[in-house]
């Protein structure tokens, strides 16, 4: 495939709007958490149906504020799922707590009520859900679990900004959402995240966490007429900047429009490779329930690794999302976690490639992806068919 040719893991979409909402910021006297930071937490808020939006650092920064917030720390127990990326456990640890593994549902990767029920002890305060590659999971169901034994839901939505369940969205049926503006996320400003709640007394307890716990921002020093500020309680440096914030206020706009587009492909995609033997790929019963964040496939584990390298060969961008996170090196030896103990997110682990996904990507691009798939799988399909 000629070099041109090459189809590229993830591209942005920051345009000339986005450029033009900095360049304002830097004009201005507040370069730090100010007006811009104010403008994105309303968008979002508005977008999202809620009452309060918290804009962060990262998704990490919000979920390790929001366990501290609700007062979770040592001694405490918090399920999080085995698939998911590795900041869902550590923020769990930043806050001084223990995190429990729980297997997925093999359809979906999503969590559910079996998967956790089995787990719940005396020490638990917290469930994470994790919406995966952008599936919202059942909050209805698990909001009435967890409220029955008086748990603590703190969603990680770092994939899932646009997801709806009929009126479940993230942050309804929870304490509180957390989202992820990382470079290759729906909305991004490079680094940076959000906690989304109902809860304003939570809300302003993060906002304090977030400036070492003081009870005042900078803004609100020097933008307005002096306040004396004080620290009740001592916090992180985890608040989201005016520079990043401009980045983000013009995407909300464009959210639905550009999940149409995700939609449309994945679409593509699922009708492809439904047709392909050797491929599978996670199940999304109904399409508004997902964001469509990321598309990932599932091929025999033995190749997988070969099918990755096929694909980079024919110049199409690949990840992995991901290895089952109790197999992690750390987490194996801190909490004697060995392969075989949770099998459905061993097998996803062991499984998934995440192909390009992402609006700009054309017809023809997509046509390359599902071409070079095809191909690389029938290679290996015949590679290790018995002679």
């Amino acid at each position: 495939m000629p070099v041109d040719q090459r189809v590229d893991f993830y591209r942005h979409n920051l345009g000339d709007e986005e450029k033009a909402r900095v360049l304002a910021a830097l004009d201005g006297t507040i370069l730090t958490t100010g007006q811009a930071v104010t403008e994105a937490e309303q968008a979002l808020a508005e977008y999202l149906d809620i009452a309060h939006v918290v804009c962060l650092d990262s998704c990490t920064a919000a979920q390790h504020l929001a366990l501290v917030a609700n007062g979770i720390g040592p001694g405490d127990q918090v399920i999080v799922p085995a698939m998911t990326f590795v900041a869902t456990a550590n923020a769990v640890l930043m806050a001084g707590a223990e995190p429990v593994f729980t297997d997925v549902d093999p359809e979906t990767g999503c969590i559910t009520i079996e998967t956790i029920a089995p787990l719940v002890t005396e020490r638990t305060r917290a469930v994470i859900p994790v919406h995966l590659y952008g599936l919202l999971c059942d909050m209805e169901a698990l909001g009435t679990f967890a409220g029955e034994r008086g748990l603590i839901l703190i969603e990680d939505s770092a994939h899932c900004l646009e997801a709806r369940r009929g009126n479940v969205r993230p942050g309804s049926h929870s304490r509180c959402a957390c989202f992820s503006f990382y470079a290759t996320k729906n909305i991004t400003c490079g680094e940076g995240g959000a906690l989304a709640t109902s809860d304003p007394e939570l809300a302003e307890r993060v906002r304090r966490l977030a400036l070492h716990g003081l009870t005042t921002s900078a803004h609100d020093r020097y933008g307005k007429r002096y306040r004396h500020w004080d620290m009740p309680q001592w916090g992180w440096k985890y608040n989201l900047d005016n520079i990043r914030a401009a980045l983000l206020l013009p995407q909300v706009a464009k959210l639905d429009r550009r999940w149409r587009r995700r939609l449309e492909i994945a679409e593509q995609y699922e009708a492809a490779f439904s047709r392909i033997a050797g491929v599978d790929f996670p199940k999304v019963s109904d399409p508004d329930w997902s964001a469509r964040h990321l598309f990932t496939i599932w091929v025999d584990p033995q190749s997988r690794d070969e099918i990755l390298a096929g694909l980079q060969e024919r110049r199409i961008g690949v990840a992995v999302n991901y290895r089952a996170v109790h197999l992690l090196e750390y987490f194996a030896r801190q909490y004697g976690h060995q392969r075989g103990d949770l099998p459905a997110a061993e097998a996803i682990g062991d499984r998934t490639i995440s192909l390009p996904f992402y609006p700009q990507l054309t017809d023809d691009q997509i046509g390359r992806v599902i071409d070079a798939v095809a191909e690389t799988v029938a290679d290996h399909n015949q590679a290790t068919a018995p002679a």
